[in-house]
């Protein structure tokens, strides 16, 4: 079994087709950044064009049922999350309502402070906010995921203490492994493994030590120390792919409607756009040189076989449905 913990492709039938030859069983996909309610509605709705005209290649997901479904149909079941709250706008009840249009992960920031909590690339962190605490519980009633990826560690720990259910780190690695501004803190990684949660591991380039020149044998090295450390488990893989996404985008990203500046977030002035994947993982293609990197450092076919998907699924069987009165 093969699940992605995260992407933000810009999505074709290439990319679908490519799903498929790397047998991908399930990816959480990033339909919303700075989107407002009715902008992520329209997301929705074009997804639901991709569901009708690819259905033999990919289905919507919204419990690790689904999962089970398309594997037994050989297509690749879609789950949607949002990198920032801005879908929800001020408004609580709309957590429901997204929910039962699809949403399964909600970050609660993303680089920036919000109504919720505050972003990991704010001076202060001044942890959950007063909305922030109601928005986890209805988060925990209806069975939206809490990803706290693009968090400050304060608002992160808090979140994990604060959540009656596991949360997510849908994408990000070890920040003693690569000291990334968005890579998490030991105990921030035990914060979140510790109460059930999960962490999956980003092939972004930013997050990556060495970045593009990342080898695949370090990589594999920091999955398994992590797995010694945390617990085999709580780990999983959240490539954070942007694949074939133009450079336009990554700037949507990092600015949204916030400023008027620009932003170049992780990058830079000298290289503003997106970063060279490494060689190792270009595309969808690629999970299979994963697999072998992980048994190559000397993980079990067991372990492997948690990290590359069961430790999702098993989460996502958990987590996606509502709380029982």
């Amino acid at each position: 079994m093969r699940i992605d913990g995260l992407q933000y492709a810009n999505w074709s039938e290439k990319i679908f087709r490519q799903l498929r030859e790397g047998r991908v069983d399930a990816v959480h996909v990033t339909i919303a950044y700075h989107e407002t309610f009715r902008e992520t509605v329209l997301n929705f709705e074009r997804w639901n064009r991709w569901f009708e005209t690819y259905s033999d290649l990919i289905m919507k997901g919204t419990s690790a049922r689904d999962i089970d479904v398309a594997r037994k149909t050989n297509r690749t079941a879609i789950f949607f999350g949002f990198q920032n709250p801005s879908p929800i706008e001020d408004d609580i009840g709309l957590i429901e309502i997204l929910h039962t249009l699809g949403a399964r992960f909600m970050q609660l920031t993303y680089n920036n402070q919000s109504l919720l909590a505050t972003g990991c690339y704010e001076a202060e962190d001044t942890g959950i906010t007063r909305m922030g605490k109601q928005v986890i519980k209805e988060m925990n009633r209806v069975g939206l995921v809490i990803d706290m990826s693009h968090s400050a560690d304060r608002s992160t720990i808090e979140a994990s203490e604060l959540s009656k259910r596991p949360i997510a780190i849908t994408h990000a690695n070890p920040f003693e492994w690569s000291p990334a501004l968005r890579n998490k803190k030991d105990d921030v990684i035990r914060a979140v493994t510790q109460n059930g949660g999960m962490l999956g591991f980003s092939l972004y380039p930013h997050h990556l030590k060495d970045k593009s020149a990342c080898t695949l044998q370090s990589f594999s090295e920091m999955v398994a120390r992590a797995a010694d450390t945390y617990g085999v488990a709580h780990l999983g893989i959240g490539s954070d792919l942007c694949q074939d996404q133009p450079d336009s985008v990554v700037e949507w990203m990092r600015t949204g409607r916030w400023t008027k500046d620009i932003d170049f977030g992780e990058g830079s002035a000298a290289a503003p756009g997106f970063p060279a994947m490494p060689n190792w993982f270009q595309d969808n293609r690629d999970f299979g040189a994963l697999e072998t990197g992980l048994r190559d450092v000397g993980m079990t076919a067991q372990e492997v076989a948690a990290i590359m998907g069961g430790n999702w699924y098993r989460f996502f069987n958990e987590n996606f449905d509502a709380q029982q009165p």
